[in-house]
């Protein structure tokens, strides 16, 4: 809506996502796909009109076979060419769709389709309060997902967006629901069972917001193999660790090496797992170390809507700062960035957090249809974006990163583990040492025989440097691969000092001595 550099006339569109400049940008990132908040058809929640505000987020469908016009004036055909014109440079679409609830509301809320052509099938009905509606969702109604119609309905919508708009995969928000029927969840419920057996849907991406907010909601990984979930612990535990909690260090190793404890249970990799720090709700990445409070008052709801628990911290002082504390506040936002691209699953940034958008402190922006919430292109910062393309460069060229869980027993030859978590003596960790500290050490080694490649990763959060003694071996030496210290987005190949940076996180790669 922003970017002067795209014609004026295509700003807001999707046929802005698809001009040269908005994929010269993405392609600068190094994004495997695009994820479009919803795009079907949407109205604004009654409440919005009397205070002046606009629905700007899309979570409010009325439609499920039609674009929004405001997005698509030319309907699936503006679809399908974004898809292409990203598609010829190898970045895959992905839609977020909005089956859980409509924006008929509650039933007091409007008659606009589904109520008014059948109200008992597509809607979920309290049994023991005859006309009053189940809300799972907290948005007033709730898809009855597990009826035929609806079924049909939702499949019909997803395989016309694929086959006419040319996406490669689907998330799903609160995606509980589409496994709900009126015994609770089942991840083979009628709805996740069509898709998995889909020939068009099937081997798409597909993507769980694991939870709503009826009872037994919280489902992450619960979901079915084909699907990959939103992985809120992941972004709540890599908080916790640069927040400082006490108690954060283990939950935040498990989480960077792939979150077995959730997944691996049912025999699903790593990449399962949707990594994120920051998404389209809560505060934005950099409001995240500049906030402890939110900021809604715009909202027109006397700052009581949006999360009050956001495990922010505002490096010293509340809001925007001088120039020492915001580069404090660029130090942690490039350490949680690297965290988010050297951890095993699959990582997701929303848009603009990756050259430092704010939103002021507003943790629930969906009303504000303004420039809170438009990508501030003017104010970029371009060269934190040089930085989180070099990370998705690095991510893809580091073999070490494979989408498998890590195993200090499997032996990757001359007795070297393949995993190992170290202390910042170089000896590995013990029971004890996970209480303490502020350094969080892995050592990750390929190859079989006499060929072994090891590359280091060190977490330090505290708020002084730390020396550090790596494991040495014979005819090798360790060089710095990547600290998130430096603003730099040129590659680094220099001798590692044996000092870990405080707020950083450091990757050392090691390489022979000829």
């Amino acid at each position: 809506m922003q970017n002067l550099a795209v014609p004026e006339a295509k700003r807001g569109t999707l046929a802005a996502l698809a001009d040269p400049v908005s994929i010269a940008h993405l392609v600068r990132l190094g994004v495997s796909h695009v994820e479009l908040m919803p795009i079907h058809a949407w109205v604004d929640e009654r409440h919005l009109a009397p205070l002046g505000l606009t629905n700007a987020l899309g979570y409010n469908t009325i439609s499920f076979m039609a674009l929004d016009p405001r997005l698509a004036p030319n309907g699936m055909a503006d679809l399908r060419e974004a898809s292409l014109a990203l598609g010829a440079v190898g970045i895959g679409v992905l839609l977020d769709v909005v089956f859980n609830h409509t924006g008929e509301g509650d039933r007091q809320g409007p008659v606009l389709s589904f109520r008014g052509l059948d109200n008992a099938s597509y809607y979920r009905h309290a049994t023991s309060e005859p006309g009053a509606l189940v809300n799972d969702t907290g948005c007033g109604n709730t898809l009855a997902c597990d009826r035929s119609p609806v079924v049909q309905l939702l499949m019909e919508s997803m395989r016309r967006c694929v086959e006419f708009g040319g996406v490669e995969g689907f998330r799903f928000d609160l995606a509980s629901v589409l496994g709900r029927s009126d015994n609770g969840f089942s991840p083979e419920a009628p709805l996740l069972t069509a898709i998995a057996q889909d020939p068009v849907l099937k081997d798409r991406v597909l993507i769980a917001e694991p939870w709503d907010t009826g009872p037994g909601g919280y489902q992450l990984g619960a979901f079915p193999a084909c699907f990959r979930e939103w992985n809120d612990r992941y972004r709540d535990d890599v908080r916790r660790f640069w927040r400082g909690d006490h108690g954060a260090i283990g939950p935040f190793a498990t989480r960077i090496s792939g979150s077995q404890d959730v997944f691996g249970a049912g025999h699903r990799a790593p990449s399962a797992s949707v990594d994120f720090i920051a998404a389209h709700d809560g505060f934005t990445l950099r409001d995240l170390v500049t906030w402890t409070v939110k900021r809604n008052g715009a909202n027109g709801e006397n700052n009581r809507d949006g999360a009050d628990d956001n495990l922010s911290w505002n490096c010293g002082f509340e809001g925007p700062g001088d120039a020492s504390l915001e580069a404090l506040r660029d130090r942690d936002i490039r350490a949680l960035v690297a965290s988010l691209f050297l951890s095993r699953g699959s990582p997701m940034m929303t848009a603009g957090d990756e050259f430092g958008r704010t939103q002021n402190g507003n943790n629930n922006a969906y009303c504000q249809d303004n420039g809170l919430t438009w990508l501030d292109w003017e104010h970029a910062d371009m060269e934190l974006a040089d930085y989180v393309g070099r990370l998705a460069r690095l991510r893809r060229k580091l073999p070490q990163w494979r989408d498998c869980y890590l195993s200090a027993d499997d032996d990757a030859g001359l007795n070297m583990p393949r995993a190992q978590w170290l202390r910042t003596d170089g000896l590995p960790k013990q029971e004890l040492d996970w209480s303490n500290g502020d350094c969080v050490i892995l050592l990750c080694a390929i190859g079989e025989g006499v060929v072994i490649e090891r590359s280091l990763i060190a977490f330090n959060r505290g708020w002084k440097p730390c020396d550090f003694t790596p494991p040495l071996r014979d005819g090798y030496a360790w060089s710095l691969s990547l600290s998130s210290a430096r603003k730099s987005a040129d590659d680094a190949d220099d001798e590692f000092s044996g000092v870990l940076d405080a707020r950083c996180v450091t990757l050392l790669v090691e390489r022979p001595v000829f």
